[in-house]
């Protein structure tokens, strides 16, 4: 009977949940939500820091495992810490952390900062994680496709070496979203207990030669 009853709520699709309140980053605990998207305004000095460091010539790359409660956020990028809006930015990030960190416990977390003129990851896939959180800071925004209009046995070796638009991975390119810049997107990965078949699929936005750097931020269970 148990294995019945579990039978009946497991979901055919997941699906995503949009909100524009912080808050509602606890919905993807339900088990037929695998993307969490919140969108979120920033003021004009965070803004205006990210337009700045977009600008520099140099890369910025940061790569690390830090305990929340012991890092100094205000040493993260500290070659930038000249222009204007620096604090504002350190602080946005502690708090996306902090939140990452209440929301499933964590001391400890993966925390990874690029910019970025290329698609890093080109082709829809889902990670091999728990839930990773992902915000870009300016630029355009990951793509995800639902999971209802996707066709999971050509994501990875099952494309045959095709492009996403040419495998049938896509069943409906209307179905195609871009996270807006500095939302919050929450995507659980195959790790997930229970959502292994589910995973968030998601890709890197391709990137034309004019189009603006994008400033990645992803956490992940440390």
């Amino acid at each position: 009977m148990v294995a019945s009853a579990q039978h009946l709520i497991t979901p055919l699709y997941s699906q995503a949940y949009l909100s524009d309140d912080v808050a509602d980053s606890a919905q993807i605990y339900q088990p037929g939500i695998n993307l969490c998207l919140i969108e979120r305004q920033v003021d004009n000095e965070l803004n205006s820091f990210v337009e700045h460091l977009l600008k520099l010539s140099n890369p910025v790359s940061f790569v690390e495992s830090i305990d929340f409660a012991s890092f100094d956020f205000f040493s993260l990028l500290p070659q930038t810490g000249h222009l204007p809006g620096y604090r504002e930015f350190c602080k946005d990030v502690a708090a996306l952390t902090a939140l990452y960190c209440d929301l499933f416990e964590l001391k400890r977390v993966g925390l990874r900062l690029h910019t970025l003129d290329h698609a890093m990851c080109p082709k829809f896939h889902v990670d091999s994680v728990t839930c990773r959180l992902v915000c870009t800071y300016g630029g355009v925004g990951t793509e995800w496709l639902e999971d209802a209009y996707a066709d999971r046995r050509k994501l990875g070796s099952g494309s045959g070496g095709l492009s996403d638009e040419l495998s049938g991975l896509i069943l409906d390119d209307n179905a195609i979203h871009k996270m807006p810049p500095y939302a919050i997107g929450l995507l659980k990965g195959r790790h997930w207990e229970g959502n292994e078949q589910h995973g968030a699929i998601h890709r890197s936005p391709k990137l034309m030669p004019n189009s603006p750097k994008r400033l990645l931020l992803t956490l992940d269970f440390g």
